[in-house]
């Protein structure tokens, strides 16, 4: 990752620290998990949560919402942050259960067990938009949470290059739909393959009722 200096590493600091302040009004909590998911949109593969306890004031360069960076960013940060986290985990729910319970259930049931996979108990969760049902740990709902919480951030990116990675494999699989391209979304691309070759084991069979 390419070195930061002088203006612009302290420009760098000061967005960062905007995004730590933003967690300091829950100060009086030891253990803070930001939790988002990846894929809730597209028309194959899982839906992956993230999970991730850092340190107070914890410094990670260029963390940010994973959509605003760039796969080889989400990687070098992916690494870092597995590194430094005191705890991080991810839960995984596959097309099959998603077309079981549908996509919001299966995208509970992600954050649930990547929850469940963490080291350390949290006893706050800061959730990207979202409440999660049955989940006993004190909730806080934050609207575009992974812009403003580092914890909700550094969690996109850990689903983000998890379910990436997933759908680079499944190409390997099934050359024939573009996966590593499109990662599972419905572009023109993936489109026409599913108009040539219909579904394959990991489409989303409740999302593509007109195609068999």
């Amino acid at each position: 990752m390419r070195k930061l200096s002088g203006e612009k590493l302290d420009a760098e600091r000061a967005r960062l620290e905007q995004m730590r302040e933003y967690e300091h009004q829950y100060a009086s909590y030891k253990a803070i998990c930001g939790i988002d998911e990846a894929g809730r949109g597209p028309l194959a593969g899982p839906v992956v949560a993230g999970a991730v306890i850092l340190v107070p004031d914890c410094e990670i360069l260029y963390l940010n919402d994973s959509k605003k960076l760039s796969p080889k960013r989400r990687e070098e940060l992916f690494a870092e942050i597995q590194e430094k986290a005191v705890s991080w985990s991810v839960g995984i729910v596959d097309a099959g259960e998603i077309d079981r319970i549908n996509i919001l259930q299966a995208t509970y049931e992600a954050m649930r067990k990547a929850i469940a996979g963490l080291k350390l108990v949290p006893d706050l969760l800061l959730n990207d938009a979202v409440v999660i049902p049955e989940v006993e740990t004190e909730q806080v709902k934050i609207i575009k949470g992974d812009a403003k919480s580092v914890s909700i951030a550094a969690a996109s990116i850990l689903a983000k290059v998890t379910r990436d990675r997933m759908m680079e494999q499944y190409d390997a699989l099934y050359p024939e739909y573009g996966f590593a391209k499109h990662k599972g979304y419905g572009t023109a691309a993936h489109m026409a393959a599913l108009q040539k070759h219909g579904l394959c084991p990991i489409h989303r069979k409740t999302f593509l009722k007109n195609h068999k």
